[in-house]
């Protein structure tokens, strides 16, 4: 008779699941038994991949639709949760957005857009569910955050110079908060992916002819990337850069005398306008 399992099922709640990285991520803690909470905007989306999930996994995933670039959306969801007494171990943050082009040639919103996403959401979801998780692995349970931030958040980036920064953000506060709950149970991992195919690549092409002439082999698998994340962050490691090409750029860039990275970042950036 085969041995029963004692180990307990994790809930892992993924922000920005309904496509690319997070859709990816979604399947691979599904593949590892974990319950899915599904967070997007888009409720249709969500649902098929609920469903999807279901079918070729046999886990249990909670949709719920937000928008947590709305001030408040963060807290609300914790609080909807808790009254559902549904518990989060795995916190993925992956929501956010790109918009590429020269800064002064952009509209504000724009750049409001991602710093009220990539930044305030992010911080407002840490804020509404790390202190819980900290509390429960007291208690022995199992505590990992996974934000996805950018090979963009090692060197500046013009054409991209919010999202860069809004990413750069991201990875500090995942370098910070690492350090700061060590010891706590609780592990923050940063995902830092570089050109991912994804619908936020092919939504950068259509608004940049440049940006589709990109060599294959710099532009990484959405699958491969994800295993990767999902591996770093259930291993606790505190920064995840997949691919070979893209390590070296973050080895080099961190190196690199600043002046000088902002040169060839300058000359790179300039050419993709």
């Amino acid at each position: 008779m085969p041995a029963i399992s004692t180990k307990p099922v994790l809930t892992t709640l993924i922000t920005g699941a309904s496509s690319g990285i997070g859709e990816a991520l979604a399947h691979c803690f599904a593949e590892a038994g974990h319950r899915l909470v599904l967070v997007a905007r888009s409720g249709e989306k969500l649902r098929a991949l609920a469903n999807e999930l279901a079918d070729r996994h046999g886990v249990a995933a909670t949709v719920q639709v937000a928008d947590l670039s709305e001030p408040g959306a963060a807290a609300k969801l914790a609080g909807t949760l808790k009254r559902k007494r549904c518990a989060v171990n795995v916190l993925v943050n992956n929501a956010g957005v790109l918009v590429q082009g020269g800064f002064i040639g952009m509209p504000p919103q724009n750049h409001q857009d991602m710093i009220d996403l990539n930044i305030a959401g992010l911080t407002a979801m840490l804020s509404a569910f790390v202190p819980d998780m900290v509390a429960r692995a007291a208690r022995g349970s199992v505590g990992r955050v996974l934000n996805v931030a950018s090979i963009a958040a090692f060197q500046p980036v013009p054409t991209l110079a919010t999202y860069a920064a809004s990413k750069a953000y991201v990875l500090s506060l995942s370098e910070s908060l690492s350090e700061e709950l060590k010891g706590s149970g609780v592990t923050v991992t940063a995902l830092c992916p570089g050109i991912t195919a994804t619908h936020m690549l092919s939504t950068a092409k259509d608004a940049n002819a440049r940006v589709g002439r990109i060599p294959d082999f710099l532009v990484g698998d959405v699958n491969d990337v994800a295993r990767q994340g999902f591996e770093a962050c259930m291993n606790g490691d505190v920064i995840c850069v997949p691919g070979v090409i893209n390590r070296a750029a973050m080895i080099a860039s961190r190196s690199t005398p600043k002046w000088l990275v902002r040169r060839l970042g300058g000359l790179l950036g300039r050419g993709a306008l």
